[in-house]
Order: structure tokens, then C-alpha cells, then sequence
């Protein structure tokens, strides 16, 4: 099994709700969305602007946040190989992102990152 096809076998086994623990043992907090990898994303498009005569339900759509809520070139990164968010208190906005490359393991509870929290990306 290639690189990609491994990385997909082990995102698929992680649950919303499951406890997120860093490289150093460190709780990030818990998993709120698994999004497997596209392996044809090579882009992320923002929502379309709303035009001011629009609906209600209209406006709301146009203003509804695209995941993953990140810059362009890490959204394409993360759209392509799979990622989790992570609510978390350890970030400002109270989500972080995990490539789907840095689960290490994942037992029936917990998923365990190679990198420790502080280097994860928060949602914008």
C-alpha cells in the first residue's frame, strides 16, 4: 500500500469525539470533523460574494465557512491528504488542524499525532 492509501486506511479509523493526544503525550482536545484525502484537490475556493439583493437564506449560505478555515496553499495540502479538526482551548480560535500524515496511531479512544500541539495550525 502506498504512502497515501496508508495514511487514508488509518484517518479512516478515527471517530468524531475521539480524545486528540500531541508527540508529547500532551491532551490537544477532541476530534470534531474527518475529512479523508482527495488526492485530485489542488485548490480551495472561498464562498461566492453575496450581492446585496440577495435572500436571507441567500446571505447566509455566501457567509457559511468552507472547511478547512486556512490559508489557500494549506487548505489544497490538507483537502489532498485528509485531515482532522480539533476543538481545542490550546488554540485562540478553539480549532486546530492535523494532516492526516501525522497520526501516528489510533486506538478505539485516542489518536495519537507525531507532532506536538503547538505546531499544529488553527483555524482562522
Amino acid at each position: 500500500m502506498n504512502q497515501q492509501g496508508t495514511q487514508q486506511a488509518v484517518i479512516s479509523r478515527v471517530t468524531t469525539g475521539m480524545r486528540v493526544v500531541d508527540a508529547t503525550g500532551a491532551e490537544v482536545g477532541t476530534v470534531d470533523l474527518v475529512q479523508r484525502g482527495d488526492p485530485t484537490a489542488v485548490t480551495v475556493q472561498g464562498p461566492p460574494t453575496a450581492d446585496p439583493g440577495s435572500s436571507l437564506d441567500e446571505l447566509i449560505a455566501s457567509t457559511a465557512v468552507e472547511e478547512p478555515d486556512v490559508p489557500a496553499d494549506l487548505a489544497a495540502r490538507l483537502l489532498h491528504s485528509g485531515y482532522l479538526k480539533v476543538s481545542t482551548e490550546l488554540a485562540r480560535t478553539g480549532a486546530v488542524y492535523v494532516l492526516a500524515d501525522r497520526i501516528t496511531t489510533v486506538t478505539d479512544h485516542e489518536v495519537r499525532l507525531d507532532v506536538p500541539a503547538a505546531d499544529l495550525p488553527e483555524q482562522e
